[in-house]
């Protein structure tokens, strides 16, 4: 049991510090008007293990308190990936063609936006619609337009889907 905790909590950080390093590297594009932020395509691991979750948010928390917004865009950006994330995880149990449930999961970080546009538009930095667009564009091109052939392909290396599933890993190590 131990064990298990241990290599989960380890593959959490790691997931997270990735995700912010990916951020922060790329700052320039991650936090503008229109965000194309690399680290978004990692939110198809959340599609092949939902135990990454956790991971995904944190570091979407902690990359988001070093851009523009800090502290509020840092929870209400986190609760949008927690969103997005969250459904990209249930689209592999309710849809059952693999290719369709990836492209499907694929649209829910550009849905999420919404929540993040509604962020800005509060905080009276510009109009709902114009972020909400640029923000959702940003997604697209990253999670739909990079991220879903690249994971497409992925899903066509079974080996590398089992070796990324944490679940099964975690199964594995119970064995031993």
């Amino acid at each position: 049991m131990v064990k298990d905790q241990t290599k989960f909590l380890v593959l959490t950080g790691l997931i997270a510090a990735v995700y912010v390093v990916v951020t922060i590297t790329f700052s320039f594009m991650s936090y503008g008007p229109v965000q194309f932020r690399i680290s978004e395509i990692m939110v198809f691991f959340a599609f092949i293990d939902p135990l990454y979750i956790p991971g995904l948010v944190i570091g979407c928390f902690v990359a988001n308190l070093f851009g523009p917004f800090g502290v509020i865009d840092a929870i209400v950006g986190s609760t949008a990936t927690f969103f997005a994330v969250y459904m990209i995880s249930k689209c592999r149990s309710y849809i059952k063609n693999t290719h369709r449930a990836l492209f499907v999961a694929s649209l829910f970080p550009a849905i999420s936006s919404v929540i993040i546009a509604l962020q800005i538009y509060v905080l009276g930095k510009g109009s709902f619609l114009f972020w909400s667009t640029m923000i959702a564009i940003g997604e697209l091109a990253v999670v739909t337009l990079v991220g879903f052939p690249l994971f497409s392909y992925i899903f066509t290396k079974p080996n590398l889907v089992k070796i990324l599933t944490i679940k099964d890993n975690y199964d594995e190590i119970k064995k031993v």
